[in-house]
């Protein structure tokens, strides 16, 4: 009776390992991706690509990487801007003071525009990059050119966006390993196709991820300040009392005057002509009428 009992024990064993063996068999290539959290709070994601036969058999199917977006212990990502207003005396000399400013604080000046209005104020915008450590100096600064009219500070938290990014790029690094690896043991042509095809794609999302890593590493190591610049308003209004601007508005008038009479005298002279042209015909009449005989008057 025991040796049955044992019996059964070890086919049940066999067949236990038969079906462990039969669900990792089969052909082409198979993604294996899994994501741990390790102790400092960071993402760990591992990809892993099995070649378990001939590629020509099975095109390669892939799961999607999992990652997590885990964010406790890691460092925060804010990228941070700011909006100021300031009314200054000289825009053009307080552009050249953002410039060493922003020198001394090791950033730099990314764009400047200055444009003069109608009355001959200047105003001006600048936009100056400097290091996120610098940020609140910098804008303590810019407040000291001048007039505050108006200020806005923002901070965009991009820590979780910027972890899952790594994330997925140490996933796709794994993958891109794995596809080279299989390279190197691809004979038949359909098969060396077939993996490069899936070099290419991997390749393709590591460089969009690292392009936008770069991008938000920009972002949050240089903080954004934008300076908007402006003349106060002169005294008397906002264009003030000007005599010279008084004459050329009467100069300008007076022209105007003279081309509204050459246009209604244009506009007016076919009724001119015709009106002249009767009133010379009477005139012409009655000096005939009265150049004539007494007698023949008489007659008729």
């Amino acid at each position: 009776m025991n040796i049955k009992i044992i019996a059964l024990f070890v086919v049940c064993i066999a067949m236990v390992a038969a079906a462990g063996c039969t669900g990792f068999q089969g052909t082409g290539f198979d993604q294996i991706s899994s994501s741990q959290d390790t102790s400092n709070g960071r993402v760990q994601s591992e990809s892993k690509v099995v070649y378990s036969g001939p590629a020509s058999t099975l095109v390669p199917t892939h799961a999607p990487a999992q990652s997590g977006s885990v964010t406790s212990g890691v460092e925060t990502k804010i990228i941070k801007t700011a909006f100021i207003t300031i009314e200054v005396k000289d825009v053009t000399g307080s552009i050249e003071t953002l410039k060493s400013l922003a020198a001394q604080k090791g950033g730099y000046i990314s764009s400047t525009n200055i444009q003069k209005n109608y009355n001959n104020r200047l105003s001006g915008s600048v936009i100056i990059r400097v290091p996120a450590a610098e940020f609140d100096t910098t804008l303590t600064g810019v407040k000291a050119l001048g007039t505050v009219k108006s200020a806005s500070t923002q901070g965009q938290d991009v820590t979780e966006e910027y972890v899952d990014l790594q994330a997925q790029k140490i996933s796709y690094q794994n993958q891109l390993a794995q596809y080279n690896e299989i390279m190197k043991k691809a004979v038949k042509v359909e098969d060396v196709i077939t993996v490069q095809q899936q070099i290419d794609r991997v390749q393709t999302e590591l460089n969009r991820l690292e392009g936008r890593l770069k991008y938000l590493d920009s972002r949050i190591d240089l903080s954004t300040i934008t300076v908007n610049l402006q003349e106060p308003e002169p005294v008397g209004g906002e264009t003030g009392h000007n005599f010279i601007s008084t004459i050329n508005e009467g100069i300008a008038g007076f022209f105007g005057m003279i081309d509204a009479i050459i246009i209604i005298l244009f506009t007016l002279l076919p009724l001119i002509i015709v009106g002249s042209a009767g009133y010379a015909i009477y005139r012409w009449r009655k000096g005939r009428k009265s150049a004539a005989p007494p007698e023949l008057s008489e007659k008729k």
